[in-house]
């Protein structure tokens, strides 16, 4: 079993440059380059765990260190740098509600089942 790798996308105006950090000694952390309106996919993760994810957003008046994601070990793979304010950026999780909606065969417990 391995968990899927991750993908993060750049939706500001900038080129952006951080690192992906993993949670176990055996998983080597990934650094990562991504232009404006682009994303990068990790080459490889097996079972490693993501605990940060960092970003540094290369502006014209300097470099801006987004807030990061942190963790103290996810399998979530999909993530997002985004401008919050004219100077504020931050590294989110990117969810599509789908880890909201249960199976299409799912039934509602009866009162005598739960």
């Amino acid at each position: 079993m391995s968990y899927p790798l991750v993908n993060i996308i750049n939706s500001t105006n900038y080129t952006v440059n951080g690192q992906v950090n993993y949670r176990s000694a055996f998983c080597s952390d990934d650094d990562y380059t991504v232009n404006t309106g682009s994303s990068w996919t990790a080459d490889s993760r097996g079972v490693c765990l993501v605990t940060q994810v960092t970003a540094v957003v290369q502006t014209p008046n300097g470099a801006i260190y987004a807030t990061p994601y942190e963790s103290s070990g996810t399998s979530y793979s999909q993530f997002a740098v985004l401008q919050t304010s004219p100077t504020t950026f931050e590294v989110t999780r990117r969810v599509s509600g789908a880890e909201d909606v249960p199976p299409g065969d799912y039934k509602e417990p009866t009162s005598q089942q739960k």
